[in-house]
């Protein structure tokens, strides 16, 4: 069986159209017409790897469903909007989303934004006592998508848990901002820059004293160091 993604937009033709497309890569594809679909389906299905939600949807619209969702899981979250405002893309990052798919969309790029965002783990499993990454007071668990700092578990949103991931991926590697934008945001993305910034600020304060393992290299990025390993 595939890789089950719950696809939920009140546009039948574009709902129908998604499915082929993916089940045509080989996912198996569940479909919701509102919101209140889409979260009955995802609360009996916890198989689902992948949600695609609509922002405009009766009911309950995808910035709710997105909350409701993040209450219990870190399921990967694409948001897929017709809205080009950059206010609703802070929004459903502050909620968890992990990326934007503007309509209408490539076909290509739609599937690079999926295969992205299922593939997490990617360049980490060396690096894991088991699947737990273990780096002095930080710790994460490949397996539950959890964080911990000094003993405590941190709470991430999608985007910040990728981020984490990427600059460890590449410890002691400075990564500009242009490479972190491809990687986590995709090569296509459209907004200001300096949302890596602000995401940056977002997981350093998370991390609390883990916060200082991320280096601001002065007009070039970031890196991730540590001193040594647990």
């Amino acid at each position: 069986m595939g890789v089950k993604i719950l696809v939920a937009d009140d546009d039948e033709l574009l709902r129908n159209l998604l499915g082929d497309i993916l089940e045509k890569e080989g996912y198996e594809v569940t479909e919701a017409e509102d919101g209140d679909c889409a979260l009955e389906s995802f609360r009996k299905n916890p198989e689902f790897k992948l949600v695609i939600l609509d922002i405009m949807m009766p009911k309950k619209n995808g910035f709710e469903v997105l909350e409701e969702i993040r209450r219990s899981s870190t399921v990967p979250v694409i948001m897929l909007t017709a809205l080009g405002d950059s206010e609703d893309e802070i929004e459903g990052f502050r909620l968890g989303a992990c990326d934007y798919v503007a309509k209408p969309f490539h076909r290509k790029v739609l599937l690079a934004r999926i295969r992205a965002a299922l593939e997490y783990k990617s360049g980490l499993a060396e690096e894991a006592h088991g699947d737990m990454l273990c780096f002095k007071a930080l710790k994460v668990d490949l397996n539950g998508c959890r964080v911990y700092s000094g003993g405590e578990e941190v709470i991430l949103t999608n985007k910040e848990y990728r981020l984490l991931l990427y600059l460890i991926e590449n410890r002691n590697i400075v990564l500009t901002r242009d490479q972190i934008l491809e990687r986590i945001w995709g090569f296509d993305y459209e907004g200001d820059i300096r949302t890596i910034d602000t995401h940056i600020k977002m997981l350093r304060n998370d991390l609390g004293e883990c916060g200082d393992y991320i280096r601001t290299i002065r007009g070039i990025g970031y890196v991730f160091q540590w001193e040594e390993r647990l």
